[in-house]
């Protein structure tokens, strides 16, 4: 072997090592962007939920006043207010009920708040830099 060739080959593994070192970078740095942006969409998800269930509380207070405006109406009048502002009440549960449910889907979606895409594609990273592929050989 020549002393021309072992420069040739220091120099293509310089070269290897350094583009190693700047896609691991660009790496991390992509895997940083994607849980950012998916910790982003659990936040707003979230955020409609716990909108939802405080509108759920708001109408749900409406519903206990009718409640208590239909037991007022009930003693002064014998049939007809009471009546009508308990079907009003139970309107107004109702609606509070479908804003709950609503709220919980929206949270349930959104929580654990953990970038779990992100997670796996670390993990599948890391099992790829140890010579392991998911699906058992490594691609290029």
């Amino acid at each position: 072997m020549s002393a021309r060739s072992g420069v040739v080959r220091e120099e293509h593994v310089g070269a290897l090592v350094s583009d190693l070192t700047s896609d691991m970078s660009r790496l991390v740095r992509d895997e940083l962007q994607l849980a950012k942006a998916e910790l982003k969409d659990k936040g707003k998800e979230a955020g409609v939920g716990i909108g939802l269930f405080g509108g759920a509380g708001t109408v749900a207070l409406y519903g206990l006043g009718a409640l208590i405006a239909a037991a007022i109406c009930g003693l002064a009048v014998v049939l007809p207010a009471w009546l009508a502002a308990l079907i009003v009440a139970f309107v107004l549960f109702a609606v509070a009920a479908v804003a709950a449910l609503l709220g919980k889907r929206h949270v349930s979606q959104a929580t654990p708040p953990i970038p779990q895409r992100a997670v796996e594609g670390v993990h599948e990273d890391i099992q790829a830099l140890k010579g392991h592929h998911p699906e058992g050989t490594l691609t290029s």
